[in-house]
């Protein structure tokens, strides 16, 4: 089996399991705990935070863990978009997209930028959404279905440069562990994914400036600063802390490994067949092409029986039962052509290969499905 859907969800690392599983079967207390073992525990959870942050971000930063990224990108939306308005863009996750929706519905005027092409965001359109009143902007760093990468830093300094009071939010759930960055001091939130890394579904964090005040998304006993109550998942933590560190070890050449591999798919597809929709300087963790003719979901069934996973477009945004994805419209890209979208996503795991058997599966499968129809 080839697995070419990372951007859904990465295998757990075997290593970091075994390094994080003692907390489940071994030091299983509650670190909330008075006693000793209870309060080593909340010692460890510390040096989580410290080590996870230390990866993207300067002592002007702390980190509050969620139960995923979803979660992370609506606190920063709900607790920073509450006057005003907020900006967003069309290309965000539905994570961010449903939550500026919903603020919408709560009675906050909501601005969505648009995209180019690869599916970035079009800045200048942006900017020019941002005034005096915005309370919040929030773009994605890595568009999950084209891997187009947004200059976050640039963006969220010109913002400041319009309104400085404007709180800057990026979803950095595609970005984190995968391409080289650190945040500048004008992002004030960041969101990160565990299991994009290959660590536990149930993990993720929300990384922001410490003098910004944000009043708790879930109330309880106070965990996480008083910003994230419940208890927390010691183990999902622990391995998004061994994952995260293993990733950035070896950032750089995974990077050009990845970019490689991914290379090596698009140079093999029949570009009779498949048509390039991401950009050549995007993510390399990312390949969308475009199934000239053909629907994407066939080609994901076929491909599935052929022993090849793959994917169309975010693993979010198929639970709303829409034909075609909006991120993917919003690019400029007409239904005929939308119809026909493939999302390949890559892992350090991936070999050449399997790229060379990947491209003549669908190669094939493609090529069949039009002959079929001629």
């Amino acid at each position: 089996m080839i697995y070419l859907d990372n951007a859904a969800t990465t295998r757990p690392d075997a290593g970091c399991f075994e390094e994080a599983k003692k907390y489940i079967s071994e030091c299983y207390y509650n670190p909330s705990a008075l006693y000793a073992e209870g309060y080593n525990l909340h010692l460890s959870l510390k040096q989580a935070h410290k080590n996870i942050l230390s990866l993207v971000a300067g002592d002007g930063y702390e980190l509050v863990f969620t139960s995923c990224g979803t979660e992370a990108d609506n606190h920063a939306l709900f607790c920073g978009g509450k006057r005003g308005n907020v900006v967003t863009t069309l290309g965000e996750h539905s994570a961010v997209f449903s939550a500026a929706n919903e603020l919408a519905q709560r009675g906050i005027e909501v601005r969505f930028a648009p995209l180019n092409g690869d599916g970035s965001v079009n800045v200048q359109a942006l900017l020019a959404l941002v005034d005096g009143k915005t309370s919040l902007v929030s773009v994605i760093h890595v568009c999950n279905e084209t891997g187009a990468v947004n200059d976050i830093n640039y963006i969220s300094s010109a913002v400041k440069g319009i309104n400085k009071n404007t709180l800057f939010h990026s979803d950095g759930v595609q970005a984190f562990g995968k391409i080289p960055f650190r945040l500048g001091e004008n992002v004030d939130m960041y969101s990160i994914s565990a299991h994009k890394i290959g660590a536990m579904k149930g993990t993720g964090a929300l990384i922001k400036r410490k003098k910004l005040v944000l009043k708790p998304f879930i109330f309880g006993g106070g965990q996480e600063g008083g910003l994230r109550s419940g208890t927390e998942n010691v183990f999902g933590i622990k391995m998004f802390e061994c994952a995260a560190l293993k990733k950035y070890g070896n950032l750089k050449d995974n990077f050009n490994y990845v970019r490689g591999l991914q290379r090596e798919l698009w140079n093999r597809l029949d570009k009779d067949l498949f048509e390039r929709i991401s950009p050549e300087e995007g993510t390399p963790y990312i390949l969308t092409v475009a199934a000239r003719g053909v629907r994407g979901e066939t080609v994901l069934h076929e491909a599935d029986d052929c022993g090849l996973i793959i994917g169309t477009g975010s693993a979010c945004s198929s639970n709303e039962k829409k034909r075609y994805s909006r991120v993917i419209l919003a690019c400029g890209i007409d239904e005929e052509r939308a119809d026909g979208i493939l999302r390949l996503s890559f892992s350090p795991e991936n070999t050449p290969e399997e790229m060379a058997c990947a491209a003549d599966i669908l190669n094939k499968i493609v090529k069949n499905r039009r002959d079929i129809m001629a």
